[in-house]
């Protein structure tokens, strides 16, 4: 492939690597949801992404009302550590420090991005949505 061409198709490529991006999100963010009604999990949290300068290694899910233990038992660092991204990424926040009701994570980030990929032409894929993992990229092994 010739340089020009693809620096033609630029645009097109960043726009799809977006909605990709947009895709994942929606389908990690309703793989958490999901998780977190198994766990009966209810009631205001706080959300904070990593901060290493601040010694916060990892993100935090705090539980403000209910038992703290029954995130630790359903989630490790690394889930805390997506889902704090993956909000990040859909909200455009560079520091994410949220409080809200957990219950209400389909309605105020799940519910736009499902608008947002309709808008966009993408016909989502119900069958990927229960069943598991989406296909991260060709396998090196």
């Amino acid at each position: 492939m010739k340089l020009s061409i693809l620096l033609a198709q630029r645009p097109a490529l960043l726009q799809e690597a977006r909605l990709a991006n947009f895709a994942f999100a929606y389908w990690y963010l309703g793989d958490f949801a999901a998780r977190i009604a198994r766990a009966r999990l209810r009631g205001p949290i706080n959300l904070r992404q990593a901060a290493p300068d601040d010694g916060r290694c990892w993100a935090t899910l705090t539980a403000l009302e209910a038992s703290q233990s029954v995130i630790e038992e359903h989630f490790t660092d690394e889930d805390l550590t997506d889902f704090a991204d993956a909000i990040a990424f859909v909200t455009g926040e560079d520091s994410l420090d949220l409080t809200f009701p957990i219950e209400q994570l389909t309605e105020r980030y799940l519910a736009p991005l499902r608008h947002r990929l309709e808008q966009a032409g993408i016909t989502l894929d119900q069958d990927l949505l229960r069943s598991g993992e989406p296909n991260r990229g060709p396998s090196t092994g």
